[in-house]
This record gives C-alpha cells, sequence and structure tokens, in this order.
C-alpha cells in the first residue's frame, strides 16, 4: 500500500515489522551457544535463556522478581512467566484483530510504590479491538458488520493472577480502509505518575496532529498521550481542546519510549518509511514533524529534492516545538525499544546509559549521552547524526543476532532483559514483496526472552 504524503509518494511497507534477517532455531538450555546466537560485544557479560515458546509476544512488564506479564500480539492473551515457566492459563484474554501491526500490542505494570498501602496494582494495557466480535482473526468480509471500537487503552487490576475490573481510558477509532498499520503501542509509567503512549498514524487521513493546516477535528492519532491512571488528561499538558490528553504530535509510528532516570526526559524511537528511522528527546509539545517531515531536514531535502520549510508546520499558536532528531539512520533498521539501564548491575561504565533494539537486524546499540545528557554522545562516522550505512553503526553495536527485537526492559534485579522472535518456524524468502519472510497474523512464530548478566568468575 502506498500514501500520499504532502510532497511525495512513499512506501509506507517498512515499519518496524519487517523480517529479521536472520532466523534462529530454539535453545534449550538457559546459557546460549555463543557459536549460534545470540552474541555480545562486551566478552564480560553473557546472555541467559529466560523462557522460550511464547507466540509472537509484543512486549513485557514486571510484576516481580521473575515475574514477567507477557503480551501475546495476535491471540490476545496476556501470559505470565513465574521462574522461566509459562503458566498454562492466561491472566487475561481479549479480542483482538490481529492483522498485520493490529493485536495486543502494549503493556505496563504500576510499580511497587504506587501499590504500597493497599492499593491495586494497576495493569494497563494497549490492544487493537477486533472487527468481527469474538472472531479474533484478520479482517475480512466486513460488509453488513458494526463499525469496530478501534485501538483501546484499558487499565486493569492485578488480582490473585487475573486481571479484572477494566476500565476504558482511551478510544482511538479505526480509519475507514481497516488500514491496521501505524499502531504503535509502547505504554510507559512516567516518573510523575501518569500514563504515556504512542500511537501511530494508524493510516488516518491527515489532520493537524499530522501538519496539515486543515479545520478538522484531531482522530487521535500520531500521538504520545500523557494522561492520569482515571483517564483523564494530565495537569501540565501543552495543549487544549480535542488534544487535551496529547503531550506531544507528528508521529508516523514508534516501539519505544523511555524515561531519562538522571533528568526524567523522555525520549522515543520512530520508524521511518524506507529511510530515517530516528531517535528523539521529546519536550512537552514536541512536534516530530510528520508527514512534512522524516529525518533530518537536509537528509529529507534530498529525499524529497525540495527545500523543507519549519513555517510549513503546524505549531498549535507556538505551544508545538519541532527539533531535529538526535540520531538518524539513513536505511530503515525498523528500530524499536529504547531503554535506560538504571542500574551498575553491568558494570558502572553501562550506568544510566541508552540501549536500543531493532527489528530488521536483531541489533542492539548502545549509546553514552553527553554532558548535560540532551544529546547523544557520537563521534567518528557517526559525529554528523547519521548513520548512511549499516557499516558506520558498528561502533554503537552492543549486541547482535537476536532476531526480531521487540522490547527490552530492566529487570527488578537490574539486568537488561530482551524480547524478540528469535525463535521462529520456516526459512526466510529474501524475494518476498520487502523481505517480508511470514505473515504478521502466524500463530507458528514464538518469542524468546533473554536476560544480560556479567559473566561470574
Amino acid at each position: 500500500m502506498v500514501f500520499q504524503t504532502q510532497v511525495m509518494e512513499i512506501s509506507e511497507e517498512s515499519s518496524s515489522y519487517a523480517i529479521p534477517n536472520i532466523l534462529f532455531a530454539q535453545q534449550d538450555s538457559k546459557s546460549i551457544n555463543q557459536n549460534s546466537g545470540p552474541f555480545l560485544k562486551d566478552k564480560s557479560l553473557d546472555i541467559e535463556l529466560v523462557a522460550t515458546g511464547i507466540v509472537f509476544p509484543s512486549s513485557m512488564s514486571f510484576l516481580d522478581d521473575d515475574d514477567i506479564l507477557v503480551t501475546e500480539k495476535n491471540t490476545g492473551m496476556v501470559k505470565r512467566i513465574v521462574n522461566g515457566t509459562i503458566l498454562e492459563k492466561p491472566v487475561l484474554y481479549v479480542d483482538v484483530e490481529g492483522y498485520w501491526e493490529g493485536g495486543l500490542l502494549g503493556i505496563a505494570v504500576d510499580d511497587k510504590e504506587a501499590h504500597k498501602n493497599g492499593n491495586p496494582v494497576y495493569v494497563y494495557l494497549y490492544y487493537s479491538k477486533a472487527v468481527v466480535e469474538g472472531s479474533n482473526v484478520s479482517k475480512t468480509n466486513q460488509t453488513n458488520q458494526t463499525q469496530p471500537s478501534g485501538n483501546l487503552l484499558y487499565r486493569y487490576e492485578y488480582d490473585d493472577g487475573k486481571l479484572v475490573n477494566p476500565k476504558m481510558l482511551i478510544n482511538i477509532p479505526y480509519p475507514q480502509n481497516f488500514s491496521f498499520i501505524h499502531n504503535g503501542g509502547v505504554v510507559l509509567i512516567g516518573p510523575d505518575q501518569n500514563i504515556y503512549l504512542v500511537v501511530g498514524d494508524l493510516g488516518h487521513p491527515v489532520t493537524k496532529a499530522q501538519n496539515a493546516k486543515t479545520n478538522s477535528s484531531v482522530n487521535g492519532t500520531s500521538a504520545i498521550y500523557r494522561i492520569t491512571k482515571d483517564g483523564s488528561a494530565a495537569k501540565g499538558n501543552p495543549f487544549g481542546d480535542d488534544m487535551e490528553k496529547y503531550y506531544a504530535y507528528g508521529f508516523r509510528n514508534s516501539f519505544g519510549m523511555d524515561f531519562d532516570p538522571v533528568t526524567g526526559n523522555l525520549w522515543d524511537t520512530e520508524n521511518g518509511p524506507w529511510y530515517a528511522d530516528e531517535i528523539n528527546i521529546v519536550e512537552p509539545g514536541f512536534n516530530s514533524g510528520w508527514k512534512k517531515v522524516q529525518g533530518l531536514s537536509y537528509l529529507y531535502d534530498l529525499y524529497t529534492k525540495s527545500q523543507f520549510d519549519p513555517a510549513s508546520l503546524v505549531n498549535f499558536d507556538g505551544k508545538g516545538k519541532y527539533s531535529e532528531p538526535d540520531f538518524v539512520s539513513n536505511e530503515t533498521l525498523g528500530i524499536t525499544a529504547i531503554r535506560f539501564l538504571d542500574s551498575n548491575k553491568l558494570g558502572k561504565n553501562y550506568e544510566n546509559d541508552v540501549f536500543v533494539g531493532d527489528f530488521n537486524n536483531g541489533n542492539i546499540y548502545h549509546f553514552d549521552l553527553n554532558s548535560n545528557r540532551t544529546g547523544l554522545l557520537l563521534d567518528g562516522r557517526l559525529a554528523d547524526k547519521i548513520a548512511n550505512t549499516r557499516d558506520e553503526l558498528q561502533d554503537v553495536i552492543f549486541a547482535h543476532g537476536f532476531g526480531a527485537i521487540l522490547d527490552i526492559e530492566v529487570g527488578p534485579d537490574g539486568y537488561l532483559y530482551v524480547l524478540s522472535l528469535y525463535e521462529a518456524k520456516g526459512k526466510c524468502n529474501p524475494n518476498t514483496l520487502y523481505g517480508i519472510c511470514y505473515d504478521y497474523s502466524d500463530n507458528d512464530i514464538r518469542g524468546s526472552i533473554f536476560r544480560i548478566v556479567p559473566i561470574v568468575n
């Protein structure tokens, strides 16, 4: 499918659910065989297999030590993994639309402080509701069917192995063409105890939130939301009216957000079309520029053969502020998770650094921040903030061979956990359209969780 931007046509199929280059077989032991991957560059660290056999997972969040909730994109199940064992009975099943990038996409669990005094443990889920009620299948034969509810953010209470007392916080209608792309899905609980949710453009007709100068209402897309735990607009949000729950806007699609534990600044990753994946620092009112610009503006000028004009962006009477990305990959990597390691468990040299995963190559990238933590510390071939080729990324590759990385988390134990489609059935055919080797609705694809730990001498 092809979408029309303001100045050019771009292929929209190269989002982060593009196929990884290498697919791996299941590992049976807790320690990974370094001859078959995945691999770490730092030989003082090791990779352990925590759990495997998860059906096309999408995100994870910790209930406690060795107690993880994982979402399965296409089955609509939230699975619980205790001490590496996937419990047979899911803690929740929701009726999802698993076609293309839709499904059960994001999860966040309240931290321990939030429910210290007897308050319930809240769990937040973002998912695409099934088009045909009760079908949990991809879209077919939609005539004479009721309009679906769309992409939903719900709050649940965790109680004795179940998620109960659902409360809907956000409802974003599907577009009329049922495109099921650019759903976003990362849910995050901020240091301010507000809920943050990132949503892409969903293939909707463009509005002010995609920098179209129009009087049409904003349809809930291209947003980072900031809301209270009851679903109200958070105090201090920069906009009003139909954008009162928006913290930032102008996003094509994103699969990663995290807060710097030192400064409290929010960072995100963003997927370009067939170029210009981004890493950004996201201040209140941030405008990421889509659909007017993607990537660094001078790089955009080269692709579009036109001059980017910042005045062409919608700024909501100066409340919206565009800034250039802090890092751009000229070639689409399918950047997904971003995570700050707020721990010294892997060594002081990694403490509070940022780690970024990708879907297309199975790499984890490691970045230091500059002295005031307002940007990534880039030098050498990356000093211009652009990776023009994959070879230029070699200096920042921390690990590779994970398959398609979906999520990175810091566990209660302070170690890095990686969720990926490491264990995938079938052989990839690189000659298929856009290199896609399997259907994203395929439940024969399995994922695994890994933990990165120091080697004990």
